[in-house]
């Protein structure tokens, strides 16, 4: 056990520092809920707006197309470009929350040891690897509010082209 710590904190105390990171930890588990259900739906979107695609694709070779199928194949070009960028947007936003999540993980782990196995600087580690997790978070956070920003523009280009 650490001789200087020992004399500051009780085991209790110990586990509850440890445990600290662990608040963040489900906070990311909240936000990775609410994204992989953003995940999901763009998927989804891209997956159906395709098989339109497809379809109409697959009819107008049996005769020539109408101007009306070449319209709605431009806009399912365009609207499946602005998915995907967000589905790339979404993924690095699970991305930084999972790797968030393994930084807290390894904080945790980090004040245990400390605890038991002192070393010099380790307090500067653990102060790093919490700040560390807080900064992954914030960028997919970021990531998040950019997605937003491009699935409302996608939505108002598809209502813009039907009117």
């Amino acid at each position: 056990m650490n001789p200087n710590l020992s004399e500051n904190i009780s085991v209790i105390q110990a586990i509850q520092l440890i445990l600290a990171p662990g608040v963040m930890i489900s906070a990311c588990g909240l936000l990775l809920l609410g994204i992989n259900n953003k995940f999901t739906a763009v998927l989804n979107r891209i997956r159906i707006l395709t098989e339109e695609k497809r379809k109409i694709i697959f009819n107008a070779a049996e005769r020539d197309f109408h101007p009306a199928e070449n319209h709605r194949i431009e806009s399912i070009t365009r609207q499946v470009a602005g998915l995907l960028n967000r589905a790339r947007l979404i993924r690095d936003s699970v991305s930084c929350y999972l790797g968030a999540v393994g930084l807290f993980v390894v904080t945790s782990l980090l004040i245990g040891a400390d605890y038991f196995m002192p070393m010099l600087l380790l307090g500067y580690l653990i102060l790093t690897m919490f700040l560390c997790g807080m900064v992954v978070v914030f960028i997919g956070v970021i990531f998040g509010v950019v997605d937003t920003m491009k699935g409302y523009n996608i939505v108002k280009f598809e209502v813009e082209v039907d009117e």
